[in-house]
């Protein structure tokens, strides 16, 4: 172990006594990933690149390519995600050199030890919360002062690679970064460094199954480096605080000349001497006499024991202040009354004749005058009333005998929930309606009744079942027999067309003798008991039937 320095040879900076831990200026350093990340925010909040793709505007992603992404970048002209996709568009970067700057020289002798700092004080210190009172008891406010290090100035090169699909796109985004050039990139709350964009290289790639527009340029940033943690152990930012009060404890009697200052500007009375106590024991016996003494009234609501006595400090004066009751935060406190120009009763306001918040009463609130409520109105009891005005589009009023009379309009609206009892019957448009009616046959014909649902749908449902049956029928018949050169026999029914539709005829019918097309103009049916009878007009058609000729029909057949 080192012997100890005689006390003599010991050096004590009180200033690194003060703990850091809450002080909100702290450790100030500068690293480069500080400068890396300037990049990245600018280009994401300010340069904002973006292009034009299937009528949608896509922000242009910007990352900070390691070196085995870079190393790939470069074998495979383009970048590819982890599922070996083209992305595209996107913007690569990376440092590839950094220097001193000799615009800006400096020398700290050593770098550990650095001698060279800017100092600045803080405008605003907690220990002085209260200056104006410490300046009437003649006390000097404390002060915070902060050494910060000189920066080692550097310039730093940047390489950028572009990826778009379209010469488009590559433009709008290269406009842009042009445009930035010689700003000062970074976050405005934090660092900020000098750009210079330069060295453009286009390139359009296009293969068999992608096109690719590539561009490179190198951005030249000159920032500074302030690294934290290796300055022989001591923080970049020292802190020094002035002395805020002074103890004198020894007793010294000082004669003050009177003109004294510069130009003589003190010319008033001065006093011949000053005694300071020597210990604060004799302290109790040192008082102070004012010229202008204070004198205490007593004014409205307010009661003094001391009322109208002057206090110049020669002696010791009790004074009580009341004010007639207590008004604690758990006192009952009585006023004749009150005047204000709102109330405030915990998140209620009270303004003139507003109410703000939620206002609870329990009890019977009895109003004079006119009630008016804006939004929704629950009433958990009865309400009695003589008349009820309503008002939605149109107006209804309820009146005393107890009869309704609704607008007379054909905007009006009004809408049940519920259960509508009616005596007697009710017109709609003119048209009176006395019942429902729930015949599913329709039999009475009734020109005052309103059908059910099931009557419409039974009803309906028969017709059309009827009638979807017969349009549905569809048979195919050969003929058994040909009875001389005009008529062709056939085992076939015809079927019977419902009520609503045209008798079966022969239009519903297709004939085809030998596989060829008959024309309807010559052919006419006929049923006969079970036989359907097809019979032809020869000299319409142009031929005769024969024994062996078969004839086929498709239509309209029971079965």
């Amino acid at each position: 172990m080192a012997k100890p320095l005689p006390r003599k040879q010991r050096v004590l900076n009180r200033g690194y006594l003060y703990t850091r831990t809450a002080d909100e200026v702290g450790e100030l350093s500068v690293k480069l990933v500080d400068i890396d990340s300037a990049i990245l925010y600018y280009f994401d909040n300010v340069i904002q690149p973006s292009v034009e793709d299937n009528g949608e505007n896509i922000k242009v992603p910007i990352m900070y390519a390691s070196p085995e992404r870079w190393k790939a970048i470069q074998r495979d002209g383009f970048m590819k995600d982890k599922k070996r996709q083209t992305i595209t568009p996107v913007i690569a970067y990376r440092r590839t050199s950094i220097e001193k700057d000799d615009s800006i020289p400096q020398d700290k002798l050593d770098a550990n030890n650095p001698n060279m700092f800017y100092t600045f004080e803080k405008q605003f210190s907690q220990e002085n919360r209260y200056d104006n009172f410490t300046l009437q008891q003649g006390l000097l406010p404390q002060k915070e002062y902060y050494n910060v290090t000189f920066p080692d100035y550097v310039v730093l090169n940047y390489d950028f690679i572009v990826w778009t699909t379209y010469i488009e796109q590559m433009n709008k985004i290269v406009e842009k970064v042009i445009y930035s050039d010689g700003a000062y990139w970074g976050d405005p709350k934090k660092l900020r460094f000098r750009s210079r964009v330069e060295s453009f290289t286009d390139a359009t790639e296009v293969s068999d199954v992608e096109r690719l527009v590539r561009t490179n340029f190198s951005v030249t940033l000159r920032g500074y480096l302030l690294p934290d943690g290796n300055f022989d152990h001591r923080s970049t930012t020292q802190k020094h605080i002035t002395p805020k009060k002074v103890m004198i404890g020894a007793e010294t009697d000082s004669i003050i000349d009177k003109k004294i200052g510069r130009s003589g500007q003190f010319t008033e009375d001065v006093v011949d001497s000053v005694s300071l106590p020597s210990s604060p024991a004799e302290s109790t016996g040192v008082s102070t006499q004012l010229s202008n003494p204070i004198t205490f009234n007593q004014g409205t609501g307010v009661t003094l024991s001391q009322n109208g006595v002057s206090f110049d400090g020669s002696t010791a004066i009790d004074l009580t202040i009341s004010i007639g009751q207590d008004v604690g935060t758990t006192s009952n406190v009585t006023f004749n009354s009150v005047s204000a120009s709102s109330v405030i009763l915990g998140t209620t306001t009270i303004d003139g004749s507003d109410i703000t918040g939620d206002l609870g009463i329990t009890g019977s609130v009895t109003l004079t005058g006119d009630f008016s409520v804006s939004g929704d109105a629950t009433i958990g009891g009865i309400v009695t009333a003589q008349e009820f005005h309503t008002e939605f589009v149109s107006a209804s009023i309820i009146y005393t005998s107890g009869s309704s009379q609704f607008g007379d309009t054909l905007d009006d609206t009004h809408n049940f929930t519920g259960s509508l009892d009616i005596t007697g019957s009710y017109t709609l448009n003119s048209y009176q309606v006395t019942e429902i009616s729930n015949d599913t046959t329709l039999a009475d014909s009734s020109a005052t009744a309103l059908v059910t649902e099931n009557a419409a749908k039974t009803y309906i449902d028969t017709k059309v079942l009827a009638s979807q049956t017969y349009l549905r029928k569809s048979f195919f018949k050969k003929n058994t027999s040909i009875t001389g050169t005009s008529t062709a026999s056939f085992n076939a029914v015809t079927a019977s067309a419902p009520t609503s539709l045209t008798d079966t005829n022969e239009n519903d019918f297709v004939f085809f003798i030998n596989g060829q097309y008959m024309e309807h103009d010559a052919l006419t049916i006929q049923q006969s008991s079970t036989t359907f009878l097809l019979k032809v007009d020869n000299s319409s058609i142009g031929y005769d039937l024969e024994s062996d000729d078969e004839i086929i029909a498709v239509g309209k057949f029971d079965s």
